[in-house]
């Protein structure tokens, strides 16, 4: 059986993983013949990020689901205790990536590749935190956590869920956040 808050986290893994593939894509292809709608997307999808996966989702995985793993599964601690790095790391880099996008945006070029270095390192790791996640964590749960466990981790995953799994409408307070991202991002992710 496959326990609700798996289901969200793998579901919130995938729509961040396209979105991150989607805007790696992007950066890659450069300004094009659109650079106002270029950065304002690109800012939009690293405040979503700032936002979602870093202000809401990854707080349950450090707080509730990786605490419980490492209860139950002790061989998991050394991957955990990764894990939780990397949510240090992305939550002040991804911050740095707004910057790093507005230097370019206002001071040109010459800013261009520190930004892109810097995101290019950001989805890599971010991508391998999921992976691992995925490949370690979640597997060692399942096999392990109580149905205690399971019942306060569902009851965490589903009171805020994201929007970009495509399965339920965003907060009224992102609504137009969202629309602007679904709007200019490529599918998997977005119409444009």
């Amino acid at each position: 059986m496959t326990h609700r808050s798996l289901q969200i986290i793998r579901d919130e893994h995938l729509s961040l993983a396209a979105m991150l593939r989607s805007m790696r894509l992007l950066v890659e292809r450069g300004l094009e013949d659109d650079p106002k709608g270029f950065f304002d997307v690109r800012r939009a999808m690293l405040f979503y990020i700032s936002e979602f996966p870093e202000r809401l989702h990854h707080p349950k995985e450090t707080t509730l689901l990786f605490p419980r793993v490492v209860r139950a599964a002790p061989d998991t601690a050394a991957a955990v205790a990764r894990l939780d790095r990397d949510h240090a790391y992305t939550e002040g880099a991804v911050h740095e990536l707004m910057h790093l996008l507005l230097a370019w945006e206002l001071l040109g070029e010459s800013r261009q590749g520190a930004f892109v270095r810097a995101f290019m390192r950001y989805v890599d790791l971010y991508l391998a935190h999921m992976r691992l996640e995925e490949q370690e964590i979640l597997p060692a749960a399942e096999r392990h956590l109580s149905e205690a466990d399971w019942k306060t981790l569902d009851a965490a995953f589903e009171a805020n869920r994201d929007p970009l799994t495509g399965q339920h409408r965003p907060e009224a307070a992102y609504e137009r956040l969202f629309s602007r991202i679904v709007r200019a991002t490529p599918a998997p992710i977005g119409l444009g």
